[in-house]
């Protein structure tokens, strides 16, 4: 049976709400997933919430219900809120009937398996959350392994870019590294370095892939720096019919993935 807890003033209400920024999360070992869309997508990936919190204006959901009894059993807890606590939660006016608290996930590079797939997509100094939200959908709907983070990026594990998955975050394997350390561990094995560059001589409807291929997008400012460049197998650019210099980089890796994909074909 569910928990009712209806007063802000409750302290797992107040720890929840605190995931919100990036230091709690790290302290904590979660984040939060809204929405039924998104939870759903994480129970058919084999991933449960901690704290599954919902409101009782969609209590009779069957497809809610079955989450909720699937959560209590795994051994979270299903809590039964009002729509100002989820709200409160989720920092949005229009919160979704739903929330769930997760553990994060390990995201170290050496749990990453490279035969596992033949595209991985990589982002150095990724800003946006957006559009690294974006970046996992289109590593799920190419069926890429995983999105490897280089340098400082963007949390992955933000309500933002939780958000903006919309639940490839559970479908896709995450990594973090340095750029030193992820080059010594691509070197290690089989893999072709593929850079996104505007400074780049290949169009990549022309290029030669190979597998597996890791995509490597730059910062959406200022693009790959030159030594990362310089250390790729093969650098690729996009052809740049209007004014604009450059594409979006959630984009320009959607172009890119497809391309290889249909060379995999």
């Amino acid at each position: 049976m569910p928990r009712e807890i209806t007063a802000f003033s409750n302290p797992l209400v107040k720890r929840v709400r605190s995931l919100r920024d990036k230091r709690h999360r790290r302290e904590e070992g979660k984040f939060i997933a809204e929405g039924l869309r998104i939870l759903t997508e994480a129970q058919e990936s084999g991933r449960l919430p901690r704290h599954l919190f919902y409101a009782a204006e969609g209590a009779g959901h069957a497809r809610l219900q079955a989450l909720a009894a699937a959560t209590e059993a795994a051994g979270g807890e299903a809590i039964l809120t009002t729509e100002d606590i989820l709200h409160k939660l989720s920092g949005k006016d229009n919160p979704q009937a739903v929330l769930g608290v997760f553990e994060a996930f390990d995201t170290a590079l050496e749990r990453i398996d490279r035969s596992a797939a033949s595209i991985w997509i990589v982002a150095q100094s990724l800003r946006d959350p957006g559009n690294l939200g974006t970046i996992l959908r289109t590593g799920d709907a190419v069926g890429a392994g995983g999105l490897i983070l280089v340098d400082e990026c963007v949390d992955p594990f933000s309500v933002e870019a939780v958000r903006a998955s919309m639940g490839a975050l559970f479908t896709q394997a995450i990594a973090q590294a340095t750029w030193t350390d992820f080059l010594r561990w691509l070197r290690s094995g089989p893999g072709q370095l593929v850079g996104l560059s505007l400074r780049a001589d290949a169009d990549y409807r022309a290029a030669d892939y190979r597998t597996p291929a890791f995509l490597l997008v730059g910062n959406e400012a200022r693009g790959l720096p030159p030594e990362y460049e310089t250390a790729c197998d093969l650098r690729v650019k996009l052809p740049m019919r209007g004014r604009a210099d450059s594409l979006n980089a959630a984009v320009a890796t959607a172009v890119l993935a497809y391309e290889v994909l249909a060379r995999q074909a």
